[in-house]
This record gives structure tokens, C-alpha cells and sequence, in this order.
């Protein structure tokens, strides 16, 4: 789908570019890319290897800086802003659904999904503690919240990364490969997941993938080809 017909953004991107390294060994990762997000939207974003998927998603999280051009979301200029501006940032508005999951291993399942509002407060309040017990009990693991990550299964630590990625209720949560490592059956469970929670709190997901059927159940596809926005 063309950029003029997507609704009014959450972010965006104008003219990006991202180089890494200088002078005779600088390599281009991003070439001048513009991109708008909709709110609400469950995006698609597909590319082949080295296309610059990767780099894009950790400049959306606020991981990695860009080297030129624009990035604005939610009215805020994030292009400029100093590293501590993005940290709160960052924790505020954005969520984020690995491949492998990323729990901490020795935690529960419950103290996996309160770290992020633990570490933003200082301390792990009852109420962040009852908000991560409802939120674990809506992505269907109400029988798990004491169960250490260790032994949950690989859908199930996907359920509680999703969970996670709720806890400070973000505008857009960005899913790295979120059904790559899962069987067929759990890959659809954590999809039907993600739309639920779309539908329900209209947060915005870019879903990165290679899989031609979980871009098929997204709203909007978007392509990166040679560090750009393919149209």
C-alpha cells in the first residue's frame, strides 16, 4: 500500500539515513527512507537480509541513532534528543516482542513482565504486581504467574513477552520475528494474541517477518529494499 493512503501517523521518518563506520569502510544501511506509521495499525515490515530491517527497527526503538534526516513520534522530536530523553522515552511509549523471547531466565513469569515498570519506579509496587497478574490472566496464563520462565514452554514465554510489552501501556510495540522460533500452532496463538490486543487497545504493531502468512494477517505491508521503503 502506497504512503498516501496510510492514516494520520504515530511516527515519522523523512529522508533517513544510517552509515556505520567512516570513510573508506562506511557502509550505507539506510538511504534517505520515509516512512509514516498509523495509529492503530498492525504493520508488516518485510525484507530480505541486510535490506536494513534490523537497523531500521532499533532506530524506531530508540536503540540506535539515526545519522541524518528526520524522526518525530508523538509530536516529539526524536532525532535530537539527548540519550536520557530516549531512555524515558522509550520505556514510556514503546514495547517490544523479541524472536527469542529475552525473559530473564531466573525470574518468574510475573516478575518478567513487571521488570519493565519495576526498573522505570525503583520498586515493584502492588499495583504494577496486580497489573501484571491481569495481564498474564489475559493472554491466557493465569495458571503460570508463578512458574519461573525456565519452564514455560516456547509459546508460553511469548505470551509473557507480549504481557511484557504491555506493562506501561505503549503506543506502538515493535515484534522482531515474534513466531519465528514457535510451531505452527503457537505462531497462530501469539498472532491471534497481538490482534486481539490491536483491536482492543489500538496500539500500533510493526511486525517485522519473513512469513508471507503472518504479513497476510496484518493491516498495512510494508517492504525495505536497499535501505528504502519499497513502493
Amino acid at each position: 500500500m502506497t504512503q498516501s493512503l496510510i492514516p494520520a501517523p504515530l511516527l515519522e521518518l523523512r529522508d533517513l539515513t544510517k552509515t556505520y563506520g567512516t570513510g573508506d569502510t562506511a557502509t550505507r544501511v539506510l538511504k534517505g527512507l520515509n516512512l509514516s506509521l498509523p495509529k492503530g495499525g498492525m504493520i508488516a515490515l518485510l525484507g530480505v537480509s541486510g535490506s536494513g530491517k534490523s537497523t531500521l527497527l532499533n532506530i524506531l526503538g530508540t536503540l540506535l541513532r539515526p545519522s541524518s534526516g528526520t524522526f518525530e513520534m508523538l509530536g516529539q522530536d526524536l532525532f535530537d534528543a539527548s540519550d536520557a530523553t530516549l531512555t524515558e522515552f522509550r520505556n514510556q511509549h514503546i514495547g517490544f516482542v523479541f524472536q527469542f523471547h529475552n525473559l530473564l531466565p531466573d525470574f518468574t513469569a510475573l516478575e518478567n513482565v513487571i521488570f519493565p515498570t519495576a526498573v522505570r519506579a525503583g520498586t515493584e509496587s502492588p499495583d504494577a504486581r496486580q497489573r501484571g497478574k491481569d495481564l498474564l490472566e489475559r493472554v491466557g496464563l493465569r495458571d503460570r504467574v508463578n512458574y519461573r520462565a525456565t519452564k514455560l514452554s516456547g509459546g508460553q514465554k511469548q505470551r509473557v513477552a507480549v504481557a511484557r510489552a504491555l506493562m506501561n501501556t505503549p503506543e506502538l510495540i515493535l515484534a522482531d520475528e515474534p513466531t519465528g522460533n514457535l510451531d505452527s500452532a503457537s505462531a497462530r496463538q501469539v498472532m491471534e494474541l497481538l490482534r486481539m490486543v490491536n483491536k482492543e487497545e489500538k496500539t500500533t504493531f510493526l511486525i517485522s517477518t519473513h512469513d508471507e502468512k503472518i504479513a497476510a494477517l496484518c493491516d498495512y505491508r510494508i517492504e525495505i529494499k536497499d535501505g528504502r521503503i519499497a513502493t
